[in-house]
């Protein structure tokens, strides 16, 4: 009965929190699948297309090259931010006025909007001006922004610059959670700096580390506005992502039922990608539901 009543509890603490989710998601991926479905005139006729966006989407060959470069840009980005976050938050003191500080920093760059970053970012890698081309000039490296794998590599930084901090701070406090005692074990088996990590640290870990790789994929997957600032998606196409496929399409050409095709399956690779991100990372009994 107690259980119950908690239960119901929770649910009323739950329900605004559905509703504005029932708003601001549901409804508009209903309008989405709506358009994807249909084909627009003038006047607002639709008329019935079935599935033929969907495979006009999936025989397009760009199609497939936009999907290509934002898994290969997403694996990138994780390949990077999640170990360079582990190791930054095992090296962070445990307390004192230095640790506020460091909070305080890496917290600075995840509050600037998206827009600005771009722009500080393309700010940066002007020639003459920008103090990053300034900076690798002054070491014997040139960034030429006609080059993909510079405009790559600025992009990685970026957004490591972004949002390696969210890693950092995920990992820094579960890591406090750790009782000492564990550690003073350790010490007394003489286990070397690799095995407390291995036995101790890692596997607590595993919980942050799954919601880091699941925000940073489908953050990293979805990146549209920094990319556009910066490179307007060249040189060529080298970083037009699906992102910018999908907008092109939609706002631009105004192609309503083809980037509502787009969108839905753009939405069910990263559901799909992040579910199975969640059970590898996840332990058996842990995932249950999910897929």
């Amino acid at each position: 009965m107690h259980n119950s009543r908690e239960t119901t509890t929770a649910w009323l603490y739950l329900t605004p929190a559905m509703l504005v989710l029932l708003v601001a998601g549901l409804i508009p991926i209903a309008f989405v699948g709506f358009y994807s479905l249909h084909d627009t005139f003038g006047g607002n006729v639709f008329v019935w297309v079935g599935s033929q966006w969907f495979s006009d989407v999936l025989g397009s060959v760009e199609f497939y090259r936009a999907i290509a470069r934002s898994l290969g840009f997403s694996i990138l980005v994780l390949s990077v931010q999640i170990p360079l976050g582990i190791i930054i938050a095992l090296r962070m003191p445990g307390s004192g006025w230095l640790t506020t500080f460091y909070i305080v920093l890496l917290a600075i760059p995840m509050l600037t909007p998206t827009i600005v970053v771009g722009y500080l970012w393309k700010a940066m890698i002007q020639p003459e001006t920008g103090l990053l081309y300034q900076s690798l000039s002054g070491i014997g490296l040139t960034p030429d922004m006609n080059s993909p794998l510079w405009t790559w590599a600025v992009l990685l930084l970026m957004d490591t610059w972004h949002w390696t901090g969210l890693v950092i701070l995920l990992c820094y406090a579960r890591l406090r959670t750790i009782p000492d005692a564990y550690y003073q074990a350790a010490a007394i088996d003489s286990a070397s700096r690799w095995s407390v990590f291995r036995h101790i640290q890692l596997p607590r870990l595993k919980l942050v580390l799954a919601i880091a790789l699941l925000l940073r994929f489908m953050d990293s997957f979805t990146l549209y506005t920094e990319p556009y600032v910066i490179t307007r998606g060249g040189p060529g196409v080298s970083t037009t992502f699906l992102s910018h496929e999908l907008v092109q399409t939609g706002l631009i050409q105004f192609d309503l039922g083809k980037a509502g095709a787009m969108a839905v399956i753009y939405f069910v690779i990263v559901m799909l990608v992040s579910a199975v991100f969640y059970r590898l990372m996840m332990p058996a009994g842990e995932n249950k539901g999910i897929l």
